[in-house]
């Protein structure tokens, strides 16, 4: 299958962490599958006249488009002309060459959520008019219209993430190999589930912390960051706790809460990221399925029975107080 990339508004972090790929890398697992990369701007040796003739071919048909991955935003400022982004060396600005190359692909990927739903480059009063490919922040019509489907019957798969994880391209390429990949392997945001219907919160190191609402107050500390430093990992969609990054990495692993990079719109939160706004006390993060009422009743018992060791080790950087084994009577 041939898989063409292109690189629009965005930071090049959806490629770094693609070949961050392991056991075994991206490029083997790729030739395994039978992936032929077209062109990718960052990894290919193509470029100037060899790059620009290629992407001729893939427009004229004279190159069969299997897979279209685009990383990034769509940039369509100023007025819709989408001329704050021309595709260097063609003279055409980014909007033209994706929305004329999506109609041609058997399959259209959006790797990364500035891809996805317009992400980091969309961030604040959104100067460069930046959106996803079929999504515009959490709502259908991006650059390609919400009716939009591929050569194959498909919308666009949003492997949303900022960045994703590697094992999220990589396993979505091979279900599409193998003919796996279906309208049902999508959620409502078209992202595939074997990632987006689990929660960070799943396999959380601290979720001990979190039974006994057992809270931090500073990133060093090792306690649950719900309560004041604005995770919202019961929230959101994925699985990095589970499959983990780089062999066992994740944000709330590492100490830093999570800001739900994989959602639409996560990039204007209007609050600090390592804050959690709060109504009468009451975190405004909640999980989706805990009514506050429950949340209070449920936190005013924890907290009441929370163990000294928990208690002691949430508010330390490192365990203080070690779990000691129940004792059994002769």
């Amino acid at each position: 299958m041939n898989l063409l990339w292109l690189q629009s508004a965005g930071c090049g972090g959806c490629t770094m962490s693609l070949l961050c790929a392991e056991d075994p890398n991206v490029l083997d697992l790729l030739e395994d599958a039978g992936i032929h990369i077209l062109w990718h701007p960052a990894i290919s040796e193509a470029t100037g006249d060899e790059a620009r003739t290629l992407l001729e071919d893939v427009r004229s048909g004279a190159a069969k488009l299997d897979i279209l991955c685009v990383e990034g935003s769509i940039v369509t400022g100023p007025k819709g002309t989408g001329r704050y982004h021309i595709l260097s060396g063609t003279g055409r600005p980014m909007l033209d060459w994706v929305r004329e190359l999506a109609p041609l692909a058997e399959h259209v990927l959006a790797v990364g959520t500035c891809a996805a739903f317009g992400g980091i480059t969309a961030a604040g009063s959104n100067p460069a008019s930046a959106v996803g490919l079929q999504y515009d922040g959490g709502l259908l019509g991006g650059v390609l219209p919400a009716d939009f489907r591929t050569t194959s019957g498909l919308p666009v798969v949003n492997i949303a993430g900022c960045p994703t994880h590697p094992d999220w391209v990589t396993e979505t390429l091979l279900l599409i190999v193998a003919g796996a990949m279906d309208a049902d392997m999508l959620d409502d945001l078209q992202r595939p589930k074997f990632y987006a219907e689990h929660l960070i919160h799943h396999a959380c190191p601290k979720n001990e912390f979190y039974e006994y609402k057992a809270s931090a107050r500073k990133l060093s500390e090792m306690g649950c960051m719900m309560e004041h430093l604005g995770c919202v990992g019961t929230q959101a969609v994925g699985d990095c706790n589970i499959r983990t990054w780089n062999g066992g990495g994740s944000c709330t692993r590492g100490g830093y809460p999570c800001i739900a990079c994989t959602s639409p719109e996560f990039e204007n939160p209007r609050h600090a990221f390592t804050e959690t706004p709060k109504v009468a006390g009451i975190p405004v993060g909640l999980p989706s399925d805990m009514p506050k009422a429950w949340f209070m009743a449920l936190a005013s018992l924890s907290k009441a029975a929370t163990p000294d060791r928990i208690s002691r080790n949430a508010s330390a950087d490192r365990i203080e107080v070690a779990p000691k084994p129940k004792r059994e009577r002769p």
